[in-house]
């Protein structure tokens, strides 16, 4: 919960405009709450071993999150899609076209030594 909660202070200080925290489904009903208290919109995902996926934010970034996982888990996202929720929730541009071409497995050909 310490994360969660410093992570709703990022978010209300502007450092972020989309967040996602993984916590045990125990926590459904605080992390709901503390939420709807503080007025921000939030998805949250069930997990298999008893766990939960809470992504929170800004509307417009939840609206495409929504749309990407609504019925899916993270690890059932194309590399496309994986590619745009890395950026949503502000992960380096440069880590998320390693992790795109990683997972196209065409990072040799992208990667150019000595440019």
């Amino acid at each position: 919960m310490q994360v969660f909660n410093h992570h709703i202070y990022e978010f209300k200080k502007g450092v972020r405009d989309m967040v996602l925290c993984t916590l045990s489904a125990n926590l459904e009903d605080k992390v709901i709450a503390k939420l709807e208290r503080n007025g921000i919109c939030y998805m949250i995902q069930r997990l298999r071993k008893g766990n939960i996926n809470v992504f929170f934010g800004k509307e417009e970034c939840l609206v495409v999150i929504n749309k990407l996982c609504k019925n899916r888990s993270l690890d059932q996202l194309s590399p496309e899609e994986d590619f745009m929720i890395g950026t949503l929730l502000g992960y380096s541009v440069c880590e998320q076209c390693r992790r795109y071409c990683k997972r196209k497995k065409t990072e040799s050909e992208v990667i150019v030594e000595n440019m």
